[in-house]
């Protein structure tokens, strides 16, 4: 550990691992990219955008058609029970 080490600040190990893994002027998260680099990158994302929202339709209707069983059951129930 390092002397300057703080254990009440949670990202502290985070920014050190930062600075230390990039050099002086770059960004790290956002690196040099080409237009043809980020148009690729935006159609990927589409894709998966695509992909989760259809995976959540299924979701959603398959809650809806659970729900709907359960209430056919419920109403199928003789009173007493």
């Amino acid at each position: 550990m390092s002397a300057d080490f703080n254990p009440a600040d949670p990202f502290a190990l985070f920014r050190q691992m930062m600075q230390s893994a990039t050099p002086p002027g770059a960004q790290p998260f956002l690196p040099p990219m080409s237009e043809e680099e980020i148009n690729r990158k935006i159609a990927e994302l589409r894709v998966v955008e695509t992909w989760l929202t259809m995976n959540l339709g299924m979701v959603s209707m398959q809650l809806k058609t659970l729900d709907m069983q359960k209430a056919a059951l419920a109403a199928l129930r003789p009173k007493g029970e």
